[in-house]
């Protein structure tokens, strides 16, 4: 399997600063926190101004948490922004600077998780360890285990379905790559392009006649245009843009739903994203 969808990458996977020669490990972590639930056509704008401005983890460590929260601006969920400074933070302090490089150490700092880590290791160091995100999942539920749609997650055992896939430590970081593009573009969720298929003749998906899933149906995400999701962006846009501190008053303008606003402000001071001093919020540091 690993040869044809080498090859199909090589030839297929997109042109995406993060596939570029010479392309930061910094870089890799601002990337892999803009890209959790958010498209890549949305997070390639705010990655190179990010870059730009703070092109090493000793350069966001110096600025204020505030900074980076503005300059997330709308990303969504912006209690990555802190995190990514507290990473920042972190690197200076305990790592001199550099984006450590083994699975471990990358797991000790603020926000990173399991995929995050092995990405950074794998895509940034070459690291030769299995990389698991949805795309791969679906991919190996299909062509492995005949499924039309993965199970539910399972850490130990999606990274061993992918440990028994990898090719040499030369390969791996390909293979990596090619089997989350492919999930991407062509084995997609809905309308899956079996025609297209680097690994169609090796499918058990195909060769078990495209049998159904009998999970069940993931809950559809709940609407955005007024929910509290809505009214926490609301908040936030109105501190970012603001040039001091604003009182409750100030902050009632911005959403009609006093509950809800509430409910906003509550959560945002405990995310830590909105701090309170003498009745007067601010974005942190």
């Amino acid at each position: 399997m690993h040869t044809e969808l080498i090859e199909w990458f090589a030839r297929n996977g997109r042109d995406l600063p993060w596939r570029a020669p010479g392309f930061t490990p910094w870089g890799s972590l601002v990337s892999e926190f803009m890209l959790q639930q958010t498209p890549v056509a949305r997070v390639l704008p705010r990655l190179d101004e990010w870059l730009a401005r703070w092109p090493t983890p000793a350069a966001l460590a110096s600025a204020p948490p505030a900074d980076a929260v503005r300059a997330w601006q709308n990303l969504g969920y912006p209690r990555r922004a802190l995190w990514l400074h507290a990473c920042a933070v972190t690197i200076v302090e305990k790592f001199d600077g550099a984006v450590p490089s083994d699975v471990d150490d990358l797991l000790s700092l603020p926000g990173v998780g399991p995929y995050t880590a092995r990405a950074i290791a794998v895509f940034a160091f070459r690291a030769h360890a299995p990389v698991v995100d949805t795309n791969i999942r679906r991919v190996i539920a299909r062509a492995v285990h005949g499924e039309s749609d993965q199970a539910a997650p399972s850490t130990a055992r999606d990274l061993a379905d992918m440990t028994a896939l990898l090719p040499s430590p030369e390969e791996s970081p390909e293979f990596n790559a090619a089997m989350m593009e492919l999930g991407a573009l062509v084995c997609t969720a809905r309308t899956p392009d079996c025609e297209r298929c680097p690994i169609l003749d090796m499918c058990a998906w195909r060769a078990a006649g495209y049998p159904s899933s009998d999970a069940p149906r993931r809950r559809p995400q709940a609407k955005y245009e007024g929910s509290d999701r809505q009214a926490r962006g609301a908040v936030l846009k109105l501190l970012r843009d603001a040039p001091g501190a604003l009182t409750r008053d100030d902050i009632g303008s911005v959403w009609p739903d006093a509950g809800q606003l509430d409910r906003a402000v509550l959560s945002l001071l405990d995310d830590g994203l909105v701090v309170v001093a003498d009745d007067r919020f601010t974005l942190p540091g």
